[in-house]
């Protein structure tokens, strides 16, 4: 399963999500038996080549529908920020679907 998320900065640890309008990266994150097995990092969605399962964007707001006409699940945060904070979320139903 990959998760495609806007980021702020290319770092695993440090980035946090921001809004698809201001994000200066995408961050596609593989899971696999509820782990993070990999996480890798884009300049723009168009340069994402592989089937992604959501997007997670920081409200919901955002202008999403190019990808939902994809048929892309979208969610939407709360009050999580870091990668890790987010998979956790999403991994455990916390996340509101738009």
């Amino acid at each position: 399963m990959k998760i495609l998320i806007p980021i702020d900065k290319k770092d695993r640890y440090l980035s946090i999500i921001s809004s698809i309008e201001e994000n200066s990266a995408w961050a596609v994150v593989e899971l696999d038996v509820g782990k993070i097995v990999n996480v890798e990092f884009y300049d723009r969605y168009e340069d994402v080549f592989c089937l992604l399962s959501a997007l997670i964007v920081i409200n919901n707001l955002e202008f999403i529908w190019p990808l939902k006409d994809d048929g892309i699940k979208t969610y939407c945060v709360s009050s999580e920020r870091s990668i890790d904070e987010i998979i956790e979320s999403f991994l455990l139903n916390r996340l509101k679907e738009i």
